[in-house]
């Protein structure tokens, strides 16, 4: 499989607090999980996780012991830059992370759930399309939105997605999705807990870029 779907999220504890370095080596396959789509187009929402995952793990490696949990890196943000907060540093960082991460997230749901265009089940744009509007487009100028439409039309077969989440290996479809079900238990669970985070420290914005 993928590398993404080789590295699994780990449980969360029982109060749902995201350990900073297990999260870091989590997302670092991200990256990878992307350039199964293709396009070179998606090459943005690549280049933007990439830049997130580096802000959050240089203020994480400034002092691991402190920032032993998300959280607490927002909360040392928040007193250590109250004007600016939460516009500054790793929040900023993890804001726009978390949105990468729920776009994917959509994603691979959609795919597990079956969900496909009845008149062209081998495209996979149902899917993306649902991902976009339910992570990434409200927070989108109209020329970024025009350019994930392009990457919407250049989207991969669903047969070469499998394919390329199986590490260009032949598996049987329902083999590739059973993994991806599998893998979206701890990474929905994450996804959710920094979303639930962002609302409780009231450090969401809602800017378009």
């Amino acid at each position: 499989m993928s590398l993404l779907l080789d590295h699994l999220f780990t449980d969360l504890p029982p109060d749902r607090a995201v350990d900073t370095g297990l999260f870091l080596d989590s997302v670092s396959h991200l990256p990878a999980f992307i350039d199964c789509l293709g396009s070179k187009v998606f090459s943005l929402i690549k280049s933007d996780i990439i830049g997130n995952i580096t802000k959050i793990r240089g203020v994480y490696e400034k002092d691991p012991q402190r920032f032993v949990t998300l959280q607490q890196i927002l909360e040392a943000e928040r007193q250590d830059h109250a004007s600016e907060w939460p516009k500054v540093g790793a929040t900023l960082a993890l804001m726009w992370l978390k949105r990468g991460l729920r776009f994917i997230q959509i994603l691979l749901q959609s795919l597990a759930d079956g969900e496909k265009d009845e008149n062209n089940p081998n495209l996979i744009r149902v899917s993306i399309t649902k991902a976009y509007e339910g992570s990434l487009k409200r927070y989108h100028g109209w020329l970024v939105q025009k350019i994930f439409k392009a990457a919407l039309m250049a989207a991969p077969y669903r047969s070469d997605f499998i394919k390329a989440l199986s590490k260009g290996e032949e598996v049987k479809e329902e083999e590739c999705l059973e993994k991806v079900r599998h893998f979206l238990v701890n990474f929905t669970a994450t996804v959710d807990a920094i979303y639930d985070m962002y609302t409780e420290l009231n450090a969401e914005l809602d800017y378009t870029v």
